[in-house]
């Protein structure tokens, strides 16, 4: 599966009010979604000793899972494709790699 088969398919599980005008629906579950990712990592540090175990692996992926789904229906809203997204990214990344500026700490590098 693309980027553009998986947007698709995803906004056709897109229930929620406003849809099509609404960006603070996905922004507000894609920062959820995210927490519980972070919440996952923390508790394997925390119980684990750094030890990813396969039941947990397979929690992530269904967490991450949820995390990609909000950032389809997020883009979806703003008109914006993922695999543009995806392209964008990978181009400011090779550039910052190519300047020798991947470690920096501001955006704009």
């Amino acid at each position: 599966m693309n980027f553009k088969e998986y947007q698709e398919l995803s906004r056709k599980t897109a229930i929620y009010p406003n849809l099509d005008k609404n960006f603070i629906y996905p922004t507000l579950g894609l920062a959820g979604e995210t927490g519980e990712v972070v919440e996952n990592i923390k508790k394997v540090i925390r119980d684990k000793n750094n030890s990813v175990d396969k039941g947990t692996r397979e929690n992530l992926e269904k967490e991450l899972g949820d995390v990609l789904w909000y950032l389809a229906q997020l883009a979806t809203e703003l008109n914006i494709s993922l695999d543009k997204i995806a392209s964008k990214n990978i181009k400011k990344l090779k550039s910052r790699l190519e300047r020798n500026v991947i470690h920096g700490e501001a955006d704009n590098r």
